[in-house]
């Protein structure tokens, strides 16, 4: 698909805050609320924009454990692949999960209210899960970044270099 500006500056400013009316978004973006919206439905019907979310804090929450987990299966078969990635969007505590080159095969990030929880997640689901052959956690002591917003100015740059 091919972005324009006026494009780019729509998915920068839903980037920042999806809870922007069709209005406040068009008046940012210069265009009058019809076309504003005409290009935000093409733009979600052609799978730019997948969703439009709210971030929580997950500590306001009770979330206080953030776990990167590395997986490795008893062997990489396109049956066990399809069983442990089945479970991992069926577990509400696996925020992410990546199919990985290297040491393991995937690697999770968890997010629990506590060591107890982690415990209960790792003994009676993930290792429980079909073809999980090794489990390695590393717990984050500090975010440092996050972020959700893709750098679309990098993006864009390099897609134009082409």
């Amino acid at each position: 698909m091919n972005l324009d500006a006026i494009d780019m500056r729509i998915l920068t400013e839903i980037q920042e805050d999806a809870s922007l009316t069709n209005v406040e978004l068009a008046a940012r973006v210069g265009l009058s609320a019809s076309p504003c919206l005409a290009r935000v439905r093409t733009l979600e019907d052609a799978g730019v924009i997948i969703r439009r979310v709210a971030l929580l804090d997950p500590v306001m929450l009770g979330a206080n454990v953030s776990v990167f987990i590395q997986v490795t299966l008893e062997k990489q078969t396109e049956a066990l692949l399809e069983v442990f990635e089945a479970a991992m969007a069926r577990f509400p505590e696996v925020m992410e999960c990546y199919l990985m080159t290297g040491d393991s095969d995937y690697l999770l990030r968890v997010v629990v209210r506590d060591t107890v929880a982690l415990q209960h997640f790792i003994v009676d689901r993930l290792s429980k899960t079909r073809g999980v052959a090794n489990i390695r956690s590393s717990f984050a002591l500090k975010q440092v970044k996050y972020k959700t917003a893709l750098p679309l100015e990098d993006l864009t740059s390099t897609r134009t270099r082409k």
